[in-house]
């Protein structure tokens, strides 16, 4: 081995210390590259240093260049550690320096939504019959005759299937007249027991008035289950009630619907006057038969009312074609 060599290899030692200390001292981004191109440049302190890798053997240079590459290597990485370093600092730094106060009051005055006032009387009765352990249902609006006739024990002759009542489609479907359609579709997957509600939109043939549209929301719930009597539908139909609109009067008047035996009509007693909201009763075991459960084995109560006239009560609303439009001199009171 020659002088040259050993004279070069302490060479690179010292210059890999002296680098290592200088990329510890780093404290800035400009630094840390003046640090790369001093000793990692082209013309950087290595590279000026391997140029006198000429005055060696041809035996001797391997030895040279295997160490200075492995200097350049670790530099290298000294480097790039570094620089993570400092780029986590300068986040963290920032992330403190630009830190709100989520308490202070917003300075935005954009114009913001609201809730329509049907809307919100549709999720205010849904959180209710959730918390009674109803689960929400959804179904198609456009139907067939099976699903929201003949499922329902309303044969081709029942009143209720005359043509003035109801919306039908040149290819023989029909504009659902009730959301209990949702039920039986239901009921065709699931296995009792169960509990579901079934808000949505619903169509019948009537002239457009103060108190009547062709087009206005349901909202059914369905029970099914061993051992379910009329006892238990009043309980949940006066705790539901009493959750909506406070300790008011409730009434049953008898009724007749029919996919429901015995049936009922529910008043309300709500500013001095008796409001009728809506029906219910005893599944009729005809339906239940219609989707292959055992009218023997179990029982199941029904019951389906309008949640336009609900959120006309509510909001003190006197026209019903108020809640279909788009004048946002009305919708700006809710």
């Amino acid at each position: 081995m020659t002088t040259d060599l050993d004279s070069l290899k302490a060479q690179l030692q010292a210059l890999s210390e002296k680098a290592t200390q200088s990329v510890a001292d780093i404290q800035t981004p400009e630094q840390l590259e003046q640090v790369r191109i001093e000793y990692l440049g082209k013309k950087g302190i290595l590279s000026q240093m391997l140029g006198a890798m000429g005055k060696l053997s041809v035996e001797e240079r391997p030895q040279v260049g295997a160490i200075a590459n492995q200097i350049k290597q670790t530099l290298q990485e000294q480097l790039d550690r570094r620089k993570q370093t400092l780029q986590q600092a300068a986040i963290a730094q920032q992330l403190e320096s630009e830190t709100l106060d989520v308490t202070m009051p917003g300075v935005m005055r954009s114009p913001q939504g609201r809730i329509h006032p049907l809307q919100g009387t549709i999720d205010r009765m849904l959180d209710i019959l959730v918390g009674l352990g109803f689960t929400v249902a959804q179904g198609p609006e456009i139907e067939t005759d099976y699903y929201n006739f003949e499922a329902l024990n309303t044969p081709a002759d029942h009143p209720a299937r005359d043509m003035q009542d109801t919306l039908y489609l040149n290819d023989g479907k029909l504009l659902r007249t009730q959301t209990s359609s949702v039920q039986i579709r239901y009921m065709e997957e699931h296995e009792p027991p169960l509990r579901i509600v079934c808000p949505g939109r619903v169509y019948r043939k009537d002239d457009v008035d103060a108190t009547h549209s062709p087009i206005f929301h349901q909202l059914e719930l369905l029970a099914v289950e061993e051992g379910l009597t009329f006892g238990d539908l009043k309980g949940t139909v006066k705790t539901f009630i009493e959750e909506l609109l406070g300790d008011c009067p409730v009434r049953f008047r008898p009724s007749y619907f029919p996919f429901t035996e015995p049936s009922a009509e529910v008043d309300v007693q709500w500013n001095g006057r008796w409001l009728e909201l809506g029906g219910c009763g005893m599944v009729d075991p005809n339906v239940f038969k219609a989707v292959g459960y055992d009218p023997e084995a179990v029982t199941g109560f029904a019951w389906g009312f309008g949640v336009d006239r609900v959120a006309m009560v509510l909001h003190q609303i006197d026209d019903i074609r108020r809640l279909f439009s788009s004048d946002l001199r009305f919708l700006r009171q809710f």
